[in-house]
């Protein structure tokens, strides 16, 4: 390739190397959870485990309802606090991080947008004759960044900063991708009301970010209430959550700034309690005996296929493209086969996969289908990444 950068080997600032860390140990932690769950939910005790995570909790009358399973809470408002943290992260990127030079933003941004329209497309080629599963395109498109960098975590210095920093920023982007798919095909019902009063609030936000308001209390209240309003919008409420994080203003992101301050205090409740929590939840699957639907059911196909193939390819074949062209710079330290390797990584779905795959379908069998296909594309793309990263020179 003759256009790769000739800059200087990328060092890793203090901020990234933490954020790295946070998210390879939720990596190891959702890993863990999702084992014990499975296994719990494939034992006697199965049938009452997951009963317990269908269980309602909240208050409901007739003109207020907020009751909900367990599994919904953790799903609708536990995980917008993740999406929280995944804004204020990509703000960082836009403003001071790898994200904020041209050339450089321009390769994980390319990249993704392959990893993202690849994988659509098989899914589709694989339900075009299916209407019933034809909203499950969005499920493969997206990467989970705790997992892909707790892999990459565990090959230390055989993978270069600059690998570290684009698989990272790919998938920032991606879940951007996947925030965007969400708002825009996975919404409920269009309540009018409520999204004139979501409208309201966020230009509420938008002026105290003008402003450069640093009332944490405040952004709290207006989170809480954007929230509730987009919850009986008909637009997922988690992206209450990244709106939320543009809202607040960012000024230079040093620590005595309030974005800071909230990026760090959420980061260990989101790696150590929501996400562990999402994969205990969302990964209560009774696994049944004849698995022949796995390997035969189009959604099933698409998933597997869309993650496994369509991920390394449209971003490889993107990336490529992006520094053939010009349009981005290419690391010297990454050779074809490490982007190859962060390509493969790409394809390890799980959180973002299993939420969308919770949006797509309704039918609980098909749901629980997605969720098993996510599991083994993931894992195939983890041991093949790793692997290949491994043994690359």
């Amino acid at each position: 390739m003759t256009t790769k950068s000739t800059k200087a080997p990328l060092r890793l600032t203090a901020l990234f190397k933490e954020f790295f860390q946070s998210q390879q140990s939720a990596g190891i932690l959702l890993v863990l959870a999702t084992v014990v769950s499975l296994l719990i939910a494939n034992s006697s005790e199965g049938p009452a485990y997951i009963a317990f995570w269908s269980q309602k909790i909240g208050l409901a009358s007739h003109n207020f309802h907020l009751e909900h399973s367990i599994t919904e809470w953790i799903n609708d408002a536990l995980m917008t606090i993740f999406f929280l943290l995944v804004g204020l992260e990509i703000e960082r990127e836009l403003y001071i991080g790898e994200l904020s030079d041209r050339k450089r933003a321009m390769l994980p941004m390319i990249g993704a947008l392959g990893g993202m329209l690849v994988p659509a497309l098989i899914y589709l080629l694989f339900n075009l004759q299916h209407p019933e599963t034809i909203s499950g395109a969005g499920i493969p498109t997206a990467t989970d960044i705790a997992f892909a960098i707790a892999i990459m975590g565990l090959l230390g210095d055989r993978v270069p900063a600059a690998l570290k920093v684009f698989l990272t920023a790919l998938a920032i982007i991606d879940d951007l991708g996947a925030i965007v798919v969400i708002a825009l095909f996975y919404g409920g019902g269009f309540n009018l009301l409520y999204s004139g009063l979501s409208a309201l609030i966020v230009f509420v936000l938008y002026l105290l970010n003008k402003r450069e308001n640093e009332n944490g209390y405040l952004y709290l209240f207006l989170g809480l209430a954007l929230w509730f309003c987009m919850l009986h919008s008909g637009i997922h409420a988690t992206l209450s959550g990244v709106i939320l994080a543009f809202a607040l203003p960012f000024k230079s992101g040093k620590p005595n700034t309030l974005s800071y301050r909230i990026e760090h205090k959420i980061q260990w409740p989101v790696t150590y309690l929501i996400l562990p929590l999402f994969a205990l939840a969302n990964t209560a699957i009774a696994i049944p005996s004849d698995t022949s639907a796995i390997a035969t059911h189009p959604a099933s196909l698409g998933i597997f296929f869309g993650l496994v193939i369509g991920k390394p390819v449209g971003i490889v074949l993107a990336s490529l493209l992006a520094v053939q062209l010009g349009i981005a710079s290419l690391s010297q330290s990454i050779n074809l086969r490490k982007l190859i390797g962060a390509g493969i990584l790409g394809g390890i779905g799980f959180t973002m996969a299993i939420f969308v795959d919770n949006l797509a379908y309704t039918d609980v069998h098909l749901i629980d289908l997605g969720k098993v296909s996510i599991l083994l594309a993931s894992t195939t793309c983890a041991i093949v990444g790793f692997a290949l990263l491994k043994w690359v020179k």
